[in-house]
């Protein structure tokens, strides 16, 4: 039978990895704030034709290399960042025989509702 994922969350595995995900989530947000603000700060600087260095790029590359690491904590676990400002992730499940989505958000206390992978967000299911 083909599966999409090579990974299936329980529950309990999913909730184990909340606390880490937490801390992802908010150092992503912190970190997406940052690069936007340099982004809109730097933007007319170079329309204007200016060359940019030192301690703002050295900054500007560090933070986008954590953001990059950050992601890939999801990606290698295969769990799907749907929305970084709402801290919205899914884990993939099973179930019985069929690929599900575990649905989690940072304001969450626990992981409660799933989803069929082929279901828009807004059709998450309490368990």
């Amino acid at each position: 039978m083909y599966r999409r994922f090579t990974r299936h969350y329980t529950r309990d595995e999913a909730r184990e990895l909340l606390p880490e995900i937490r801390g992802w989530l908010t150092r992503l947000g912190e970190l997406r704030e940052r690069l936007d603000l340099y982004e809109r700060q730097t933007k007319p600087l170079l329309s204007a034709g200016d060359d940019l260095g030192g301690n703002r790029v050295n900054h500007w590359v560090a933070e986008q290399s954590e953001f990059r690491k950050l992601l890939q904590e999801f990606e290698s676990r295969e769990i799907h960042l749907v929305d970084i400002e709402r801290g919205q992730v899914h884990f993939p499940t099973l179930k019985g025989t069929k690929e599900a989505y575990l649905c989690w958000e940072l304001r969450d206390d626990d992981v409660i509702y799933w989803r069929d992978l082929e279901e828009p967000s807004e059709g998450d299911s309490e368990e």
